[in-house]
């Protein structure tokens, strides 16, 4: 999916393409969140910032080893769906 600079990524943002949102983005569908982030940090990645909870799931944001955005997703519930009106 291409998202331009601009546009809303989520409520209350606005998409850059700065530091961890790059334009080749990548999101992991996990079953367990604490456990794949303890395996991406044993395998070298940086947590940047806190573990979040959302109406759709639970969401961790990394860089790999090299720099490379990327981030960890446990829907909850009805995934995207909790959000949709």
């Amino acid at each position: 999916m291409v998202k331009a600079a601009g546009t809303i990524p989520c409520p209350g943002g606005v998409r850059t393409y700065a530091r961890h949102w790059t334009p080749v983005h990548m999101d992991f569908l996990v079953d367990d969140i604490e456990e794949a982030i303890a395996r991406v940090l044993a395998a070298g990645a940086t947590q940047e910032g806190t573990l979040q909870d959302h109406a759709y799931g639970r969401l961790a944001f990394f860089a790999d080893p090299f720099g490379n955005g990327f981030c960890l997703l446990q829907m909850v519930g009805r995934g995207y769906d909790e959000i949709v009106t």
